[in-house]
This record gives structure tokens, C-alpha cells and sequence, in this order.
């Protein structure tokens, strides 16, 4: 489509791949998003467009949340699953303010600053938790509206540093108990047309037993609210709700909401769904469903890729946006510099498997297929080193090579197992430099990613056994892929990365 064009054609979803948790702003013609990324660091990903369907990463709210054993993946569990959680997104007289909940550090955190797309964020802490929070300006005062089932309203400081002394703090309502497995939570508020509107989820057991959009609304902040149920659709996907998340206006008075969809092990997937009022109530989809393509008044963005390919061609020692580490990085033992056109990873820790690997860099994996090679250089892997590209989730997939106790090379695709490292497929390598690869397809729930090497990085073999991926709730992310070097035995050995290329697949080009 022509960037120029005055209107943009949403084709759901948004973003095929895992963007969770989504809350989104509009300021003058621009939107920004922000989504979970819990262990995945740089964190908080600044994402921006001008038409709802196109979105670029732009800045993240921080690069590392803490600096303990479990942040740098030196505890022996991590923080997986854990970290920043359902982060809401809000600007207020020219400053733009991130907050969210942190699970593992039992801390509330804020954000602010007055440049969202290249400005640093400055950060402060409070004690105890505010469960997928909403932040909401008020004539004057700030509020976070919280909880789940339980909803709670805490009231800060004006300067959003602290709670606030002698403050609203308080049960604001109990959501609906009966047939329901899981009570509304992931708050977004908002005060429009003389109302309070408060969006949630909730999950009931009966009727169609899927994630929906709930909606409280009052007069007064403190109510009394009454509720209904404004979406329940799940576009015909295996019974999973398009539901959590908000709703934003466009310069010329129409209304969308932004939510996601479960969408098996790719990941929680971004939605963009029309939005209509009625008695001051908003109505969401159409006809009570989300529809798979419709029109909007918004000047497009033009297409800017999620995941990307990269040659490692640095002039610093600087890594593209679209790459995040998995948990803290240790910045002494990874370089684009140490040799030009190469991705250096030097094992600094003693690591039992690619799980609890340091210095993991990782992208996300995109439906509804895709496929990543990467050409990795041996020569200073010590033996007992693991290297190579992994199909990271709890239950993992790697194909690299293992260097041996006698310092032989061996192509390897391991796998997790009943909860530990399994090598499922070993090959004699005589060489240094091998190709890897992994093609993922998420292609209608088949969730199966298979394993190939090269020695020449034209004729390609495969290895090992293809992966059933599963979403599990321990990682609570999408597949990611990921560069790993690790040490089983000694540390201080070298692998160089020279180039890694990705790209999204029609389902018919990978084999099911």
C-alpha cells in the first residue's frame, strides 16, 4: 500500500508472533504500544505506527530490571515467566509513563520520560505488587487501578514516585465469582464522556469457556460500576478469546481496541478490533466478531520487519533493536567488535544446558511459518563448549555443534526431556565452520520445528527428530530463536557467529 495513502486496510492479526499484554496510546497522529517481556532483555519493547496495522520497534523502557543471581541466570532457576508483567502505558502533559508489576523482585515499578522513542527511562521502585496494573490521570491526581477478581485502587504521589501519604487505597469491587475460572484481571481505565471505563478479561467455565472482554463503568470513580460483557470471539481459532487490552482513538473519531489471542506456541498475538459506541457503551467487533480484515482512515506506516536477518556488521559494539538477550547479558563475553562481521560469544560461567546459557541472543519466531540459519565458526570452542541455534521454550530444541572431552567436533540436536538436556542425534564433524537451521511451523496449531545442518551452507541435512513445541506457562513465551555458547567444562572458549538469516515461510513451503 502506498505509505501516502489516507487509508489502511488491518488485516488480523497485527503481529503474527508474541507481543502479549499490549497497551497502547495515540499521541497527535502516532501510536505506541508497549508489551510483557519478562525475562527477555533489553526489556519493555517501544513499538510505534501510524495506522494500527504496521509496527516498528522504536526504544525499550529498560535494558536490564535488576542485576542479583536469578536476573543473570547464575541462580540456577532464572526468572522465566517472571519479570515485567502486563505493563500499562500512559502520557500525561508532555511525559510518557510505563508501569508494571515484577513477580520474582515483589516491586511495583515506574518509568518515565519525555522522549518515547529515543529517550532513556527513569525508574523508580515501591514494595509490594499492583497485579496488572492501570495507570489513570484524574484532574490532577494519579491512580492504579489493580488486582484480579479483587480490584483494588491505589492512589501515588503526583510525581508517580511513591504511594501517595493518606491516599485512596482501597477495594474498589469484586468481579463475578460463579462460572468463572479465571476473575477479571489486566486492567485498562480510561475516563471518557463523563464515565469511568474499566476493561478487563475474565474466563469463564460455562457458554463457550474462552477469554472475553468485560467492561465496568460509573459515573464516580469509586462507583458504584455495572458491567457487561462487550466481545466474545475467537475469530474460529481452536475456542481461544481475542481478548485483553484497550482502546484507542484515531485523529478522526473512530475507535479500535488492541487485544491479543492465544495462538499456541508462537505465542500471544496482537489484534486490532473496530469499535463502536452504544448508550455510551463500547461495542466491540462486528456483530459481536473480530473481523479479519477491515478499513481504517489512517495514513499506513509502510511494512518494518519484527524479526530481522543480520550479517553482524557493526561499527560499534551495538546490537540491532529487534535482538534481546535471554535474561541479563554478561557484556564482557559478547562482542560484534572482537572480529569484524562476527557475533563473538566467549563462555565466562559453567552452564548444565543451553536453559541456563548465558548470553543467549534471541528474536521471536513469526507465523504462520519461518525459518532461521546461522553460519557459526568452532575453531576456539574448548571441549565440553555447546554452540548453535536453539528453538527456545521450556521445551526446547538446539542443533550446533558439541566439542567432546577429546576436543572431536560433533554435530548434535538435543532436545528437553523429562526436565534435562537430552542429546537426541550426534554426527562426527571434521571441520570448523558449520550451518544450522531451524524451520518453525505454527501454521493452524501444528507447532513443529525441525533441525538441519550444512557443512557448505547449500546442501542441507536433517537432524535429530522434529520438535512438538508446546506454550508453556513456566517460560509464559512464545518460541524464540536464539544463539547460544556455552561451557560444560571450562571456561573461556570462543564461537563466532558470521551471519544469521531469517524469513518468513507460506505454510506450504515448510513440511508438516
Amino acid at each position: 500500500m502506498n505509505p501516502q495513502a489516507s487509508t489502511t486496510i488491518v488485516r488480523n492479526p497485527v503481529v503474527w508472533a508474541d507481543v502479549p499484554d499490549v497497551s497502547v496510546i495515540r499521541v497527535g497522529s502516532n501510536y505506541y504500544m508497549v508489551s510483557t517481556s519478562m525475562h527477555s532483555m533489553p526489556g519493555c519493547p517501544i513499538m510505534k505506527s501510524t495506522d494500527l496495522m504496521h509496527w516498528k520497534l522504536v526504544n525499550y523502557v529498560f535494558d536490564t530490571l535488576e542485576d542479583n543471581d536469578a536476573h543473570n541466570l547464575l541462580d540456577g532457576k532464572g526468572i522465566y515467566g517472571a519479570g515485567s508483567w502486563a505493563a500499562s502505558l500512559r502520557e500525561h502533559e508532555g511525559v510518557y509513563y510505563v508501569c508494571f508489576s515484577s513477580n520474582d523482585m515483589q516491586q511495583f515499578y515506574v518509568y518515565r520520560t519525555d522522549d518515547i522513542e529515543r529517550g532513556r527511562w527513569e525508574r523508580t521502585a515501591m514494595k509490594g505488587l499492583m497485579h496488572d496494573p492501570a495507570l489513570l490521570f484524574d484532574d490532577g491526581r494519579v491512580f492504579v487501578i489493580h488486582g484480579n477478581g479483587d480490584i483494588r485502587i491505589t492512589e501515588l504521589t503526583s510525581d508517580l514516585a511513591a504511594r501517595k501519604p493518606g491516599g485512596i487505597d482501597r477495594l474498589l469491587f469484586e468481579t463475578e465469582r460463579d462460572g468463572i475460572g479465571l476473575r477479571c484481571e489486566g486492567c485498562h481505565a480510561y475516563k471518557l464522556n463523563g464515565y469511568y471505563y474499566l476493561l478487563f478479561i475474565d474466563w469463564p467455565r460455562v457458554g463457550h469457556g474462552r477469554r472475553r472482554v468485560n467492561v465496568y463503568r460509573s459515573r464516580e470513580l469509586l462507583g458504584p460500576y455495572e458491567n457487561r460483557i462487550v466481545l466474545d470471539d475467537d475469530m474460529g481459532y481452536y475456542n481461544n478469546g481475542v481478548a485483553q487490552g484497550g482502546i484507542v482513538d484515531a485523529p478522526t473519531g473512530e475507535w479500535y481496541a488492541i487485544l491479543f489471542q492465544d495462538h499456541g506456541a508462537v505465542g500471544r498475538i496482537p489484534c486490532v478490533v473496530p469499535v463502536t459506541w452504544e448508550e455510551d457503551w463500547p461495542v466491540l467487533g462486528v456483530g459481536g466478531k473480530v473481523p479479519g480484515t477491515f478499513e481504517v482512515p489512517l495514513p499506513g506506516s509502510g511494512a518494518s520487519p519484527l524479526v530481522i536477518s543480520d550479517e553482524f556488521d557493526y561499527a560499534e559494539n551495538k546490537l540491532a533493536l529487534n535482538w534481546q538477550w535471554n535474561h541479563n547479558p554478561d557484556d564482557r563475553h559478547w562482542s560484534v567488535t572482537a572480529r569484524p562481521g562476527f557475533l563473538r560469544l566467549t563462555t565466562g560461567h559453567i552452564a548444565r544446558s543451553v536453559e541456563f546459557a548465558r548470553n543467549t541472543l534471541t528474536q521471536r519466531t513469526e507465523g504462520p511459518a519461518c525459518v532461521a540459519t546461522a553460519a557459526l565458526d568452532t575453531t576456539g570452542m574448548k571441549p565440553g563448549d555447546h554452540a548453535g541455534l536453539v528453538a527456545l521454550q521450556s521445551h526446547y530444541g538446539t542443533v550446533g555443534v558439541r566439542v567432546g572431552d577429546d576436543g572431536d567436533r560433533y554435530v548434535t540436536m538435543h532436545v528437553k526431556e523429562d526436565g534435562s538436556d537430552a542429546e537426541a542425534d550426534r554426527i562426527r564433524f571434521e571441520g570448523y565452520t558449520i550451518h544450522c537451521r531451524i524451520e518453525f511451523n505454527f501454521a493452524d496449531n501444528i507447532d513443529l520445528a525441525r533441525f538441519y545442518y550444512s557443512e557448505d551452507g547449500e546442501t542441507w541435512n536433517p537432524i535429530g527428530r522434529p520438535l512438538r513445541m508446546k506454550y508453556t506457562l513456566d517460560h509464559f513465551m512464545g518460541y524464540r530463536i536464539g544463539l547460544f555458547h556455552y561451557a560444560t567444562k571450562q571456561i573461556g572458549g570462543v564461537a563466532d557467529f558470521d551471519y544469521f538469516r531469517y524469513a518468513i515461510q507460506n505454510q506450504a513451503m515448510i513440511s508438516s
